[in-house]
């Protein structure tokens, strides 16, 4: 059926999926959205495919179907499907010291570290010593390099702190090692290209004026709980997080964009995440591309609780590289259910049992109570039973 048009909200959804269609109108009407965009897949097919609101409020441009925005930690998620996949051809092993693969990984007492401490925030790396400049970060090797003489901040393994930017680089420069690619490059050849996404780590420049324009949170910054906390969003001051003092958000420079942030720089449409995530779980490219046995490794709570820098425990569940279902903050739809948010409010996910792929992209941050996606995921779940 076709959703009724308002001025902000364009659209379809199936029979049955009303709810969400609702949700979504009501989000711009008492929630503040701006601009965004929602695609459901169930059993591979498109049941929810909406649009609406402003991709650039500086200039009226219009939301649209195609329109794609940077989707923060999201991106974080993308690199997990990655990794899976290495996983699954036999290539990368997430018990074996991350020396295997990166042997200089293993400087200044690293050398024990298991892969997959990399993906569960555990090894120790969410901030650097080394205080990096913009071109530096965008330039990647001084990361890398910076990353390779790091001490851990804690003896890993007994504890986590999530890995806001360098978790990118960490799995990114691994993905390198593996395959010979850079992270970007992998996903582009992978999965972006083969299954027609309008996803990218490191934007090509003919997609740049297509992007939306990110707005920052209401209400100002926030402080930071700690010092590590701040150069672990920062960068030692490479870029302002949330936004600057003007309320300019880092992220909307079209040099970030392009260099591909492998932790949080994802540009993507609702559709290119929801396609994805299908496509882990669903008949999309020929049959799942993540098998049970990865699935069933993927959903398993590698950490949670309280971390040892970041403040109260939110009440985050963590898997391998993914976000799991998380009733305090992301209840997503089951205990099945895996994927990403990223900061300002974007979530994208899979759930096998339901066999769902979810994409959702904004473009006004939210602030610090933000229920939009939620509340999507509620009605969600609401139509499924």
């Amino acid at each position: 059926m076709s959703v009724p048009t308002t001025t902000a909200v364009h659209g379809d959804v199936a029979d049955g999926y009303g709810p969400v269609a609702d949700v979504f109108r009501d989000n711009f009407a008492t929630r503040g959205e701006v601009g965004a965009g929602l695609v459901v897949h169930v059993d591979g097919q498109v049941v929810v495919d909406l649009y609406g609101g402003l991709a650039d409020s500086r200039t009226g441009r219009a939301w649209t179907r195609e329109t794609p925005a940077v989707v923060f930690s999201c991106t974080k998620g993308i690199l997990a499907v990655c990794a899976y996949l290495l996983v699954q051809s036999g290539q990368l092993d997430l018990s074996a010291p991350v020396t295997r693969y990166w042997p200089e990984f293993g400087a200044n007492g690293k050398a024990d570290i298991p892969v997959r401490w990399l993906f569960t925030h555990q090894a120790g790396l969410p901030a650097l010593d080394r205080d990096l400049t913009r071109a530096e970060v965008i330039a990647e090797r001084p990361v890398i390099e910076a990353i390779e003489q790091q001490r851990s901040l804690w003896q890993p393994g007994t504890a986590y702190t999530y890995h806001a930017l360098t978790y990118g680089w960490l799995v990114g420069e691994l993905i390198r090692r593996v395959t010979g690619l850079p992270a970007g490059e992998y996903f582009r050849r992978t999965l972006a290209g083969p299954l027609g996404l309008r996803t990218w780590i490191g934007l090509p420049a003919a997609e740049r004026d297509a992007v939306a324009w990110t707005l920052a949170p209401p209400g100002g910054p926030m402080p930071f709980p700690d010092e590590v906390s701040e150069r672990s969003l920062t960068m030692g001051g490479a870029f302002d997080f949330p936004a600057d003092a003007d309320g300019l958000v880092s992220f909307n420079d079209p040099a970030i964009q392009a260099a591909g942030i492998p932790g949080a720089g994802g540009v993507s449409s609702a559709a290119g995440l929801s396609r994805l995530y299908a496509a882990c779980v669903s008949d999309v490219a020929g049959g799942p591309l993540l098998s049970t046995a990865s699935v069933d490794d993927a959903v398993v709570v590698r950490v949670q609780g309280q971390q040892r820098y970041g403040g109260p425990d939110a009440g985050q569940r963590w898997g391998t590289g993914f976000l799991l279902r998380s009733p305090r903050v992301r209840p997503m739809l089951s205990d099945r259910s895996f994927g990403h948010d990223g900061a300002g409010g974007h979530l994208a996910f899979a759930d096998d049992r339901f066999r769902v792929g979810f994409g959702y992209v904004l473009n006004q941050m939210g602030g610090v109570v933000d229920d939009r996606a939620n509340r999507l995921t509620e009605a969600l779940r609401g139509c499924l039973d």
